[in-house]
C-alpha cells in the first residue's frame, strides 16, 4: 500500500506542476455548516468513533455472508465446480478493483457522505444524487429481508405453529436499532466481535473441508479432485454442449456478484473512521486477501466434496435460509458427520443478524449522508451526543418493520419481487463508485496533483477501473438472461422476473436526469472538480490523532501489538 510522502516544493515533479500547491483552498470550521457532505459543526457531527480493527472486521463482515454459506450450493448444482471456482475469482478480482478505486477517493479525502460525495463532487450531482438514493433503498429493504431469514433459521429448532416468526422478527428488530442507537464505538466493538465469530466460522468450515477432501473424514475416503472428473468440472445449463456449459458459467458469474455484494460497505465508515488515510485504505488493501483465502479456496475445496449432481444438493437448493440449504452441510452429510448441521444453522444465525444490523447501519449513514449534500431533509444529518444521526436511523429503521410482511404467506411473493427489484441496485453501485473514480483521476491530472501526494493509489489505476466498469455493466444487461431463454423446462418469455430484475436500471436513469432537469445541474469539469474543500480539516484531525498515537506508544512502548500485525491482522 502507498503511503504518506512527503511532498519537496523544490524537487522537478513539483517544479514541472506548481499549481499543485496554489490550487489548495482551505476552510475554517467558523466559515460554514457544510460543504459538501463535510459536516464539522456540533449536532451534525459524526464522531471517529471506528478504530482499525473495527474497520478491518466490518469489511470483512461485509464480505462474508449467507451468500457465500448458502449460495453456493445453487451455483454448485447449476454449473459444476470448475464453472463457480473460476466465477468467484473473476468476480472477486472486480471486487478488489472497485475496492481500491473507492479507497484512492477516500484516502485523499475522508468524506462523512461516503461515495456519494465523491460521486457527486468529481463527476456530476445527478449521480451523487441517484447512487445515494439507490443505495438506500437497496439497504431499506435487505433489512427486513434479513430479519425475515433469521426468523426462518429458528423454525430449525422452533416450529413457526408454536411460536409465531414475527416474535424473533420483533426481537431482532429491537435489539439493531438499540446496538445502532448506543453510539458508533459501541457498534464498532460489537459488530468486531460479531465478524470474529464469522471469520472464526469460515476458517473451521475451510478447514474441516481441506481435512475431508483428504480423507480425513469418518469415511476415510480420499475425493481430492475425483468429483471434477466424474460427473465432470462443468455442468450445462437451459442448452447442452458447450452452449450450456457456457450458459451455466455465465449463471454462476451473477450468482457470485451478488454473493460479493456489501464488501463496498466499508466506504460508508470514513466519517467515523480514526485516522481513515490509514485505515480504510488498509481495509481495501486487505481485502484481496481475503477474497482468496475465504471465497476462492472454500469454492475450491467444496467443488471437490459435493458432485453437482448430488440429490442432496438438489435437496439444498430448494431449502430455505437455514444449514439444511448449505453446500458445506451436504459435504459433512456425505462424508458421514451427523452432529454439525444444528451447530452451523447457529451461525448462519448469528451470520444473518450481523448482517441486518450493519445493514441498517449503512441506511442510516446513506440517508445521513444524502442529508450532508443537500440531497434529503436537513433534519436527517442532525446526531444527537454520540454521534448518532437519530432521525436518519429511525426512518431507517421504521422501513425495517416492513419484515412483518413476511409473517402473512400471501405477502411473502410480492416481498421477493420487491427485493429482486433492489438487488440491481448493488450492481449500480459498485458502477457509480468506478465511474467516480474515472472523473476523480482526470481531476487530480488536470488539477496536476502528482500521485506522490495520495495516500493509497489504486494498483491498476484508471485502466482497472474501467475494465471493471466494463464487466459490472455487462453482467447488469445479463443478470436476469434466463428470463429471454425458450425451453420445455424455461418455458416462455418470463415478464415477472424480467420486470423485477432490470426495472431498477431505468429508476436509476429516472432519478440521474430527473435531478439534472429538476436542479439544471452540470456535470463536474475536471478542472473545476472541488479536490480540496474540508482536506484541511481532515489533515489537521490526521496530525492531532498521530499526535496522541505517538504519545501513547511512548508512554506504553511500541512492541505490544507485533504479533497481531505481523501474522493476524492480514486475515483478521
Amino acid at each position: 500500500m502507498a503511503g504518506f510522502h512527503e511532498r519537496n516544493p523544490d524537487s522537478p515533479e513539483m517544479m514541472e506542476k506548481p499549481d499543485y500547491n496554489t490550487q489548495q483552498r482551505t476552510l475554517s470550521p467558523t466559515d460554514r455548516v457544510d460543504v459538501q457532505g463535510t459536516q464539522f459543526q456540533e449536532g451534525t457531527q459524526l464522531h471517529r468513533g471506528l478504530k482499525a480493527r473495527h474497520i478491518t472486521m466490518i469489511a470483512i463482515g461485509g464480505a462474508i455472508g449467507t451468500g457465500l454459506i448458502i449460495g453456493t450450493g445453487q451455483a454448485l448444482a447449476r454449473a459444476g465446480p470448475g464453472s463457480i471456482f473460476i466465477s468467484y475469482t473473476v468476480v472477486g478480482f472486480i471486487v478488489y478493483l472497485v475496492m481500491c478505486a473507492l479507497g484512492e477517493m477516500a484516502a485523499w479525502l475522508p468524506l462523512s457522505s461516503g461515495f456519494t460525495g465523491y460521486a457527486a463532487r468529481f463527476c456530476d450531482p445527478s449521480l451523487g444524487f441517484a447512487l445515494g438514493y439507490t443505495y438506500w433503498f437497496k439497504y431499506i429493504i435487505v433489512t427486513p429481508n434479513q430479519l425475515t431469514a433469521g426468523a426462518l433459521i429458528i423454525q430449525y429448532w422452533v416450529d413457526r405453529d408454536r411460536v409465531n416468526p414475527g416474535v424473533f422478527i420483533a426481537v431482532f428488530w429491537v435489539a439493531i436499532v438499540c446496538i445502532n442507537y448506543f453510539g458508533i464505538r459501541f457498534f464498532g466493538e460489537f459488530e468486531f466481535w460479531l465478524s470474529t465469530i464469522k471469520v472464526l466460522v469460515i476458517v473451521g468450515v475451510i478447514i474441516l473441508s481441506l481435512i475431508l477432501a483428504l480423507g480425513g473424514g469418518p469415511d476415510h475416503d480420499r475425493k481430492g479432485f475425483r468429483y471434477w472428473n466424474d460427473p465432470g468440472a462443468f455442468a450445462e445449463y437451459i442448452d447442452t454442449g458447450a452452449t450450456g456449459r457456457f450458459i451455466a458459467f455465465w449463471s454462476t458469474m451473477v450468482t457470485a456478484t451478488f454473493a460479493y455484494l456489501g464488501t463496498e460497505l466499508v466506504g460508508v465508515t470514513v466519517g467515523e473512521a480514526q485516522n481513515p488515510r490509514k485505515t480504510i485504505p488498509r481495509a481495501i488493501k486487505l481485502t484481496f486477501y481475503r477474497i482468496l483465502f475465504f471465497y476462492c479456496l472454500s469454492v475450491l475445496l467444496l467443488g471437490m466434496l459435493v458432485p453437482y449432481n448430488s440429490e442432496e444438493l438438489a435437496f439444498a437448493t430448494k431449502a430455505s435460509s437455514s444449514a439444511s440449504a448449505s453446500p458445506f452441510v451436504v459435504a459433512i452429510k456425505l462424508a458421514g458427520i451427523n452432529a454439525l448441521p444444528g451447530i452451523l444453522n447457529g451461525c448462519i444465525l448469528l451470520f444473518v443478524f450481523s448482517a441486518s444490523n450493519s445493514d441498517l447501519y449503512i441506511a442510516s449513514r446513506t440517508l445521513y449522508g444524502l442529508a450532508s449534500e443537500g440531497k434529503a431533509p436537513a433534519l436527517f444529518r442532525r446526531t444527537d451526543q454520540r454521534g448518532v444521526p437519530v432521525y436518519a436511523l429511525g426512518l431507517s429503521a421504521a422501513f425495517a418493520l416492513l419484515a412483518f410482511m413476511n409473517v402473512s404467506d400471501d405477502s411473502k411473493v410480492v416481498f421477493g419481487y420487491f427485493v429482486n427489484l433492489t438487488t440491481i441496485f448493488g450492481l449500480l453501485t459498485w458502477i457509480s463508485i468506478l465511474v467516480a473514480h474515472i472523473y476523480f483521476v482526470r481531476a487530480r491530472r488536470a488539477q496536476n496533483v502528482p500521485d506522490t501526494a495520495l495516500a493509497f493509489k489504486a494498483p491498476l489505476g484508471v485502466a482497472g477501473s474501467c475494465g471493471a466498469l466494463a464487466l459490472c455493466i455487462l453482467i447488469s444487461l445479463t443478470k436476469n438472461f434466463n428470463v429471454f431463454t425458450h425451453s420445455e423446462s424455461y418455458g416462455d418469455f418470463d415478464y415477472k422476473n424480467f420486470v423485477t430484475g432490470y426495472l431498477g436500471i431505468p429508476l436509476y436513469l429516472i432519478m440521474i436526469f430527473g435531478y439534472k432537469l429538476w436542479t439544471k445541474c452540470k456535470g463536474v469539469k475536471p478542472r473545476e472538480a472541488d479536490l480540496w474543500t474540508g482536506k484541511d480539516i481532515i489533515d489537521r484531525e490526521e496530525e492531532e490523532f498521530l499526535a496522541a498515537k505517538r504519545a501513547k506508544e511512548l508512554e506504553r512502548g511500541k512492541g505490544g501489538n507485533w504479533f497481531y500485525r505481523t501474522f493476524v491482522s492480514w486475515l483478521f
